[in-house]
């Protein structure tokens, strides 16, 4: 090979070395601007998530006796019950599996939801719209029972001495990119899910929310150890930033549930 030659090669040698560097370089700057910060350097969990204008819906009838609340699909697309209902149920200590049975068996009588009642933490699940700010959060929802929202203060802010409420006292804290909000002070008068799923005055609940480019992730542990075998984890949730605007939700209205058919069957909710 000749000195020209091999000077030429080496050209080239380098040129695809700079060029190689300059794209990863390129991908990675992508890649870490894929998750936009605010100016304190977490991330920016700011916005709409999953809300979709007419998915919050009031009760309807299934026509088998059962009442869909949050999230109903078509008639025509309705899968069995069986099907319908999540998996994700808490486990409960023996002695509590009685009750929990017979709370089941009255659901229409006796969940608090069909009562228009707040659904409570964590049933109401993640927040449909995010406010933050360097030193708090704000969580909104526009929830088949009503608009709520719960204030989360992030600046170290101990729990606060409240009387027990439907939605809890909340901090919040970071872990990396990930916001912890811890609640408590929760009263009795809801449940953690469907199908009497009952909870005591010691229900602690941990949720997580980390963002990826423009998908919230959600989870949410409840801890109960009065009556729980075990922490109970709720169906992780994935949700997509949205451009639509939460807007004054339907009324809720109390249904007259004496006036159905059938009494024993289960509504379908899918929070």
């Amino acid at each position: 090979m000749s000195r020209s030659s091999a000077i030429r090669g080496g050209v080239i040698a380098v040129a695809v070395l700079c060029a190689f560097q300059t794209f990863s370089g390129l991908e990675a700057a992508q890649k870490s601007d894929a998750t936009p910060r605010l100016p304190d350097g977490h991330i920016d969990l700011n916005g709409t998530w999953g809300a979709v204008p007419g998915a919050t819906s009031i009760a309807q009838d299934l026509g088998d006796g059962g009442v869909c609340i949050y999230g109903c699909a078509p008639a025509s697309a309705a899968e069995p019950e069986s099907e319908r209902r999540a998996p994700d149920r808490p486990v409960y200590k023996v002695e509590y599996r009685a009750k929990v049975a017979d709370l089941e068996a009255r659901q229409v009588d006796e969940d608090p939801t069909l009562t228009c009642q707040p659904p409570g933490v964590p049933r109401i699940g993640p927040p449909d719209k995010i406010i933050q700010s360097k030193d708090v959060v704000a969580f909104l929802y526009d929830d088949s029972n009503g608009a709520f929202w719960r204030i989360v203060p992030t600046d170290g802010t101990p729990h606060r001495d409240l009387e027990p409420s439907y939605l809890g006292d909340s901090i919040g804290w970071w872990e990396g990119d990930t916001l912890v909000v811890e609640t408590i002070n929760l009263n009795t008068e809801t449940w953690l899910t469907d199908d009497g799923a009952f909870h005591t005055e010691n229900l602690r609940v941990i949720e997580r929310l980390s963002r990826e480019g423009d998908t919230l992730h959600f989870r949410a542990i409840a801890h109960d150890p009065d009556v729980l075998a075990a922490p109970w984890e709720l169906r992780p949730r994935e949700l997509p930033l949205s451009d639509w605007e939460l807007e004054e939700p339907v009324p809720c209205v109390e249904r007259s549930l004496g006036l159905m058919e059938d009494r024993t069957l289960h509504h379908d909710n899918a929070r």
